[in-house]
């Protein structure tokens, strides 16, 4: 018999929501941003850019902590196309949680727009100017913002699904604060 963990460690729950927080966020700065004229679209632009490389701060810590500390183990019972759906999706979150402030760093740095963050941190060019790559990097950026922001949907409905109609230790494994007491629990095996 073996201990399973049933929770991912508090540094991961806390980074996982502020992240969820400063994602959201974001993607209502992006979509303010294409869709105003307003004075407030300089401000508008420059907390897109400061969560952005937050955002990318972060997701290199988690993924450190990731490979550090792992993940809970999904519930054995679990059927393999969900385990599989939920383990690629998870790398696709976090190609895009990292892949996506990168872009948008580029394609800046492209267009020798300054990345000047709050606090009036300025950040180098990653690319020299190009006009070419500068529409390439803005129409990834663009169109994979949309696809970011379809897998969020995914795993908020895939997260409710759990909780609210498995009543599994998926949704548990990540609240904010443990739903229970127990740390780990020992795993079973199956009668012979």
């Amino acid at each position: 018999m073996t201990l399973r963990r049933l929770h991912f460690t508090p540094l991961q729950r806390v980074l996982h929501w502020l992240m969820a927080i400063c994602i959201i966020a974001m993607l209502f700065a992006g979509v303010g941003m294409v869709s105003t004229i307003v004075p407030r679209y300089l401000a508008i632009i420059t907390i897109h850019k400061t969560l952005g490389i937050a955002i990318l701060g972060l997701s290199l810590i988690r993924l450190a902590l990731r490979v550090r500390f792992g993940a809970p183990e999904l519930p054995p019972d679990l059927p393999l196309p969900m385990k599989l759906a939920a383990e690629l999706s998870h790398y696709a979150l976090y190609t895009l949680m990292i892949a996506m402030p990168l872009l948008g760093w580029a394609m800046l740095s492209a267009a020798e727009y300054p990345v000047v963050l709050y606090g009036g941190v300025w950040l180098p060019p990653i690319l020299p100017q190009s006009d070419l790559l500068h529409s390439i990097l803005w129409d990834a950026h663009f169109y994979l913002g949309f696809a970011f922001f379809g897998l969020i949907l995914v795993h908020v409905a895939a997260a409710l699904f759990h909780a609210l109609v498995l009543h599994d230790s998926v949704f548990p494994s990540m609240a904010p604060l443990p739903l229970s007491d127990e740390i780990a629990r020992p795993d079973v095996a199956p009668a012979e």
